[in-house]
Parts: C-alpha cells; sequence; structure tokens
C-alpha cells in the first residue's frame, strides 16, 4: 500500500533531505527510520522537494509503501512518537494510488524565501531568516523579479554543481512582498534547478541594496552563465510551502 505523508521541518540542525552516504544526518533517514522503529518494515522514502541543507518546509510531501496496513492517524502519530527528539513533524497522512509519485506527480512547487531588513540584530528569528543590513529598495526588486516570469534558460541562477540537462524552466509567479522590515520573496513553478531560488533572492537583493535598474536583469538571464548574477542567499531564509499535485 502507497502513503503519502506532509511534512513540516526546521533543516537547521540536517545535511538535507536526501540521505547521503557519509552521513546519518538527513531528514529522509530520520523519517524512514521511525517508519522502521514502529513498523518494523523498511521503506523507501521519496520527496517532493530535495532540500538542501538548512532549508526549512511547510509543506514537504513525500511517499512510501508498506505491506501493512495501519490506521492513517496512527502512522502520523506513530512517526511523530518516534521524531519527538527531532525536530521533524508529520503533519498528514493519507492513502494515495500507486501510480501516484511524490516527485514525478508533482504540477506545482511553492517556495518563499524570508529576510529580515534593519540594522538592528533579528534576535528571535535568528536561523529563519537573512538579515540584510543595507536599506533594500522593494520596488526595485519586484520589477526586477517580474523578468524572470514564464519561461527562460535560466543557466545564470543555477548553481555550478547543477547537475540538470536542461537549464530551461517556466517560472509560474514570482513576487515580493513587504511588511514592515520583513521581505518574502515568494516564487512558484512545477521544477527548479540546483539552489535556483537562492541565487535569484540573493541577485534580488544586490538589485535592492544598489538601486540597479530593473532591466538589468534582462542582461543577466541573456547572458546565462553562473557569475552574471548575485550571490547566493543563505540556505536558512528557504522554506517549502507547499506542492500542488
Amino acid at each position: 500500500m502507497r502513503y503519502k505523508i506532509t511534512i513540516e521541518y526546521n533543516g537547521s540542525s540536517f545535511s538535507g533531505w536526501q540521505k547521503q552516504q557519509y552521513s546519518a544526518n538527513s531528514i529522509q533517514e530520520a523519517i524512514e527510520n521511525a517508519i522502521f522503529n514502529f513498523s518494523g518494515e523498511k521503506v523507501t522514502l521519496y520527496c517532493g522537494g530535495r532540500t538542501d541543507a538548512g532549508v526549512h518546509a511547510l509543506g514537504q510531501v513525500a511517499h512510501f509503501d508498506m505491506e501493512k496496513e495501519f490506521e492513517l492517524y496512527r502512522i502520523r502519530n506513530a512517526i511523530n512518537y518516534h521524531l519527538k527528539s527531532i525536530p521533524i513533524v508529520v503533519l498528514n497522512a493519507e492513502v494515495v494510488d500507486d501510480a501516484f509519485h511524490a516527485r514525478f506527480s508533482a504540477k506545482r512547487r511553492y517556495y518563499e524565501y524570508r529576510i529580515v531588513n534593519r540594522y538592528a540584530p533579528a534576535a528571535l528569528e535568528t536561523g529563519y531568516v537573512w538579515q540584510v543590513f543595507n536599506p533594500l529598495d522593494v520596488n526595485i526588486m519586484r520589477e526586477a523579479a517580474k523578468h524572470l516570469l514564464g519561461k527562460h534558460d535560466l543557466s545564470s541562477f543555477r548553481s555550478k554543481d547543477c547537475q540538470a540537462a536542461n537549464p530551461i524552466r517556466t517560472i509560474d509567479d514570482i513576487d515580493v512582498i513587504q511588511n514592515g522590515s520583513h521581505i518574502h520573496i515568494k516564487i512558484s513553478a512545477i521544477s527548479f534547478l540546483h539552489n535556483q531560488v537562492r541565487i535569484i533572492v540573493g541577485t534580488l537583493v544586490e538589485f535592492g541594496k544598489n538601486r540597479t535598474n530593473p532591466q538589468e536583469m534582462l542582461n543577466i538571464l541573456n547572458q546565462c552563465k553562473r557569475n552574471a548574477d548575485g550571490v547566493t542567499a543563505p540556505p536558512f531564509g528557504l522554506y517549502l510551502v507547499k506542492i500542488d499535485y
């Protein structure tokens, strides 16, 4: 039987989602171990978005297959019980068709990047936001972001380690929202290149900091090379919000 779970986690202390050969500190492995501890079955967990070290999730989705049948609330509660000392929580569990795949069935992924833009330290949000001390022009950031909408070669916005064969991606929506000293950058697409969101955020921050003409974003896009744009924003401000199926 195939089960789908929705997960929330604080990524600060993990090496990322994916299980790694030389690290026992992945989110995937922690949940797989929790499932084994209550069910006695070794399962493989497949996720909808492989988050990097330090990245958080409000609505990660994963699936796994088990021979045994359990009531859904028991699956949720049992996993959470065995994760009680770890900042990972299963919010929901449901039975899905065998054709469902957390990664390949996804129709849209939503990310949010959180910035605090002020000189005073962010005492209560350290590790959960990127604090930018220089004043940012949010209007310029918003106008620059509009040039990223639609289908583009996003080679300028992927890490040098990105293994995707095709750099073409379609950004469905992107917005820069300000509420006092808090700036949230929201972006959604069916799929992303490695570090794409963090590089876009770093580039938009450079635009806002330097009051760069928003039209310059087109030049960065057209250069199709990583060194054409800004820094990569740190991972701890990034959240996987939800995934549509």
